[in-house]
């Protein structure tokens, strides 16, 4: 709904709906009403925020381009779930579980995590921001990055290098991690 709105517009960096903001949260009906991204919501039985994402046919951005020299997000977002003591946690196949430990290529989305034209620390998603105030997919769709230098904000795709991690206990719910990145074109 909103991602032609900030297609040519940014604040520090991120893209600023505020229509969008202001009408997924306008009072209907004495409660606030939020609206998924996706036109006709969340395919069936998937909760808003979970499941790999989907690219909506009207974004304005194109999927990300086929490439051979990054790890697939068909295997990232290929995860189950398992009942665990504080909730549902990650369960991990052994070809994720290879990628632990080593130093990895993931093409991915900008979502900063901070203000600003150059970034060390944001989350890359699987599929484009529609409205900075959404969360386009679930912990399976994105890769938390550190980058040793900074990374220059777009919102086009970008692949970034580096020791990857695969959470199994993450306090923030997050299932994959880049440390020491950095960008490669």
């Amino acid at each position: 709904m909103c991602h032609g709105m900030f297609k040519k517009r940014a604040w520090y960096g991120v893209g600023v709906c505020w229509l969008g903001l202001l009408l997924a949260v306008l009072p209907m009906g004495g409660l606030a009403q939020l609206s998924s991204p996706v036109p006709g919501g969340a395919p069936a039985g998937i909760p808003s925020g979970t499941g790999p994402g989907v690219h909506s046919p009207n974004s304005p951005f194109k999927p990300l381009p086929q490439r051979t020299d990054v790890v697939p997000w068909s295997l990232l977002t290929a995860v189950k779930l398992r009942d665990g003591a504080k909730g549902p946690r990650p369960r991990f196949n052994p070809e994720q579980q290879a990628l632990n430990g080593k130093v990895q290529r993931i093409q991915g989305f900008m979502m900063p995590l901070e203000p600003g034209e150059r970034q060390k620390h944001f989350l890359l998603s699987s599929v484009p921001l529609t409205c900075s105030f959404c969360v386009p997919g679930g912990p399976e769709s994105m890769v938390e990055v550190t980058t040793s230098s900074a990374v220059k904000y777009t919102m086009e795709p970008v692949v970034v290098e580096g020791k990857f991690s695969v959470l199994t206990d993450d306090p923030y719910g997050l299932y994959y991690r880049i440390t020491d990145g950095t960008g490669v074109k």
